[in-house]
C-alpha cells in the first residue's frame, strides 16, 4: 500500500516536475509525433472512423505544404 502524500510533498514534487519539463527540448519529430496523437485522440472522439494513419497523413501534407 503506498503511504497518502500530504497536499505539501505532492506540490513540492510537481514543482520539480514543472520546473524539469521546462528545460525538455524535443526533436522535431518527438514534436510531429506528440501533435499526431493529440490530433488522433481529439479527432477520435468526435468520429471513431478517424485512424492514427489518416491523421498522419492529413499531418505530412500539412507540413509537406508549410515547408513548400
Amino acid at each position: 500500500m503506498t503511504p497518502h502524500l500530504g497536499a505539501g510533498t505532492m506540490k513540492k514534487s510537481l514543482n520539480e516536475l514543472l520546473r524539469v519539463a521546462k528545460r525538455v527540448q524535443m526533436s522535431e519529430p518527438e514534436t510531429f509525433k506528440q501533435r499526431v496523437s493529440f490530433a488522433y485522440g481529439t479527432a477520435h472522439i468526435e468520429n471513431e472512423k478517424v485512424t492514427r494513419k489518416m491523421v498522419e497523413k492529413a499531418a505530412r501534407k500539412s507540413r509537406n505544404e508549410e515547408n513548400s
